[in-house]
């Protein structure tokens, strides 16, 4: 259900970091994890992050486990934290590298248990009541991890998290819009607004039968647009961080910011755009030269 992550008895944290960046280097992602562009002591930390994450995403999604054994999985993913917060150490390097990051940069232990908090969501809820209900899970499901780096870089305050909030939660919106046919196929899920969809004239028959009529699109039009409005909220953020880490920021804006219009430029609003080796190269440069894209660009 989850990937194989070794447990020796006594794993140093050297070996335990080792593996969680090999488990980050193994999954495709649309926006950098733990890349190069990071200050090499950041690495490691955002690593764990990741791993301590992605095996509790795979939780919560994969595998033929009924609810009731996911949602023990994930408790028990919990309780493994805290004892490597204790000090255990036979268990899986995941956890000791997370323990081991939370001690040494300080980090708030129930960011972590807040994503553990996002992925129940995902178990118990399939449909949003609005979009408040939906902003309400990308405050477990994403903020956590924006503000993890907000620490992990030494520039926690009100207005940082407020910059970084709006960035994480916009990157997981976007998310949900590329990946709308597949939420909906494999997991009966979808994260739009039951009241915004009504009002528009949308029902969930549409969206089965991929039926891309003016009103959907239209309305998905309003979805990009608005995601991308509250991505680009958050840029002066990069230049809070500046550095490695701001550029590392910077490009993972930008590449959201490119899904965003390649959403907004395509028909079909089922197909997940994919960034290109152009798209990238686009990108680097942009990044390198500080590009701030215009909000109605």
């Amino acid at each position: 259900m989850s990937p194989k992550i070794p447990s020796p008895a006594a794993t140093s944290s050297d070996g335990a970091y080792a593996d969680c960046l090999a488990l980050a280097a193994s999954h495709y992602e649309n926006f950098p994890v733990a890349s190069r562009l990071l200050p090499p002591e950041l690495r490691k930390p955002v690593s764990a992050i990741y791993a301590f994450a992605r095996t509790a995403d795979d939780i919560a999604d994969e595998g033929d486990a009924s609810p009731a054994q996911r949602l023990a999985a994930l408790h028990q993913h919990g309780q493994k934290l805290e004892r490597a917060l204790a000090g255990e150490t036979d268990m899986e390097s995941l956890f000791i590298a997370a323990a081991d990051t939370i001690h040494r940069h300080r980090l708030d232990a129930q960011l972590f248990h807040d994503l553990l908090t996002a992925f129940s969501m995902d178990i118990n809820t399939r449909r949003y009541a609005n979009f408040d209900a939906l902003l309400h899970y990308c405050r477990y499901s994403a903020n956590p991890v924006g503000r993890l780096l907000i620490q992990l870089a030494g520039k926690d305050n009100t207005i940082n998290r407020q910059y970084s909030d709006a960035i994480c939660t916009a990157l997981q919106l976007i998310n949900f819009q590329q990946d709308l046919e597949q939420d909906l196929l494999e997991n009966d899920r979808i994260y739009l607004a039951g009241d915004e969809m009504q009002a528009a004239g949308i029902t969930e028959q549409d969206l089965h039968r991929r039926d891309i009529n003016p009103a959907l699109h239209a309305f998905m039009q309003q979805q990009y647009l608005r995601a991308d409005r509250m991505l680009l909220s958050g840029y002066p953020l990069i230049d809070i961080l500046g550095g490695r880490l701001g550029l590392e920021l910077r490009i993972t804006l930008l590449g959201a910011h490119r899904v965003a219009r390649k959403l907004m430029q395509q028909r079909d609003i089922y197909s997940r755009p994919r960034l290109g080796k152009l798209d990238w190269l686009m990108i680097g440069l942009q990044g390198l030269f500080k590009h701030q894209p215009l909000v109605d660009a």
